[in-house]
């Protein structure tokens, strides 16, 4: 499971990493697949920093009206 406390960047420095590695080199079936699994927890972790920054940006600016 992808720790909470990451930072968005970090997450996308994780993802580039891992892209790189599956471009780069013939991996092993298992490790292909855990790197993928990897990878699908890091973008649903993203995924929901975005959303929550998103919310938090659009109840400050309903805030200013």
């Amino acid at each position: 499971m992808v720790n909470e406390k990451i930072t968005y960047n970090e997450a996308v420095e994780k993802l580039r990493r891992i892209v790189a590695e599956i471009e780069s080199s013939e991996l092993d079936v298992d490790v292909l697949s855990d790197k993928v699994k990897e990878a699908t927890r890091l973008i649903k972790h993203c995924k929901e920093k975005l959303f929550n920054v998103d919310e938090e940006v659009k109840k400050a600016l309903e805030e200013l009206e």
